[in-house]
């Protein structure tokens, strides 16, 4: 079984029965993203999604689960997952979803295993809010009950969070780290969090950069993408900027400021050069292949200009065909690259 896969199918294109017996409407199935950073990971990702379409037609996946039955839970049954997946929560967002299921109920259900140390209890793997909104409501809470060990516990988690675009870059990052402090090897963070070696080395990478207090201080700053944070966390590795910053949280104003406010209030201590060298995109040189190795791409990339060179095997017109599709479609790749953008905060 495909472990990036995990999710398909666990809530959907089955019919999923109370226990009552009521049938539930199919959920939407949850597919897994490759989210790189920067101009050379959007064009290596579209490529991915592409031909991820073009083979889905001949690839017939097992599913993880199927006809899952939904039960209904006391809240005082359901402890959160043992891995932090987000830094804080959107209080309107979240007033939305308590009135929402005040209105019409719990529209689709959570993901729930068996808690490993407390019989009768169970943790959650995705659903937190839902698990929240019902525990202010004071009504059980829907739920499917799968038995998971921690590392599918965990991808099922992060894959479930990768279809979310209102997660920040350094919430991903801190996904990633505390995966990596639960002795979760990279393949298993790469699986969680749908996206490659390099991005997975990236994100860690940056969490590195910053001393534990100081970014404890500025991590629910949703604002910043990668760029701004490798800066402030590469000046931070001074030893008398890292002493200016503490002093900026010492101060009373810090204490009072949004979230995004004290960052640009930490910002303000990066040199300009410094902040220069932290956008610097050095010369990039990647090897993409498609499922089977029918076409292989060469992307190059110095952060003004990318080139793509495709091949095939001898005696194949797949590449030829393959970078047609890719020039009729430039126009959406662009839209989907704008979208991306946007999401990740770059």
């Amino acid at each position: 079984m495909a472990r990036k896969n995990l999710l398909s199918g666990l809530l959907d294109e089955t019919k999923v029965t109370t226990t009552e017996g009521h049938e539930e409407k199919p959920q939407p199935a949850l597919r897994p993203t490759t989210k790189g950073i920067g101009a050379l990971g959007a064009v290596t990702r579209s490529i991915d999604e592409l031909a991820a379409r073009a083979d889905a037609a001949r690839e017939i996946e097992e599913r993880l689960a199927s006809g899952q039955t939904v039960v209904e839970l006391s809240t005082d049954l359901i402890d959160t997952s043992f891995v932090t997946d987000r830094v804080v929560m959107d209080e309107e967002e979240f007033r939305h979803l308590v009135d929402a299921i005040r209105v019409r109920g719990q529209d689709t259900p959570i993901l729930v295993r068996p808690h490993p140390s407390k019989p009768g209890h169970y943790q959650t793997v995705f659903g937190h809010r839902r698990v929240r909104a019902a525990r202010e409501l004071g009504i059980p809470v829907r739920a499917v009950v799968k038995s998971l060990e921690d590392r599918d516990h965990v991808i099922a988690q992060g894959q479930e969070n990768s279809q979310r675009s209102d997660l920040s870059f350094i919430e991903r990052a801190l996904f990633a780290h505390n995966l990596e402090v639960g002795s979760f090897g990279r393949e298993t963070i790469m699986l969680a969090l749908g996206a490659d070696k390099t991005t997975v080395s990236k994100m860690l990478s940056a969490i590195e950069r910053f001393p534990a207090d100081i970014l404890d201080a500025v991590k629910a700053a949703r604002g910043p993408g990668r760029d701004r944070w490798y800066a402030l966390g590469g000046a931070l590795n001074s030893v008398d900027i890292a002493h200016k910053a503490r002093s900026v949280l010492a101060r009373p104003e810090f204490g009072l400021a949004t979230p995004e406010a004290r960052f640009e209030m930490l910002e303000k201590l990066v040199p300009k050069e410094s902040a220069a060298a932290g956008t610097t995109v050095k010369s990039q040189d990647t090897i993409w292949e498609s499922s089977g190795s029918t076409v292989r791409a060469s992307i190059k990339g110095d952060g003004k200009r990318v080139t793509i060179a495709l091949k095939a095997p001898k005696n194949s017109d797949k590449a030829a065909a393959f970078g047609a599709y890719l020039t009729e479609n430039l126009d959406r790749l662009y839209a989907a690259f704008e979208q991306d953008q946007r999401t990740s905060g770059d």
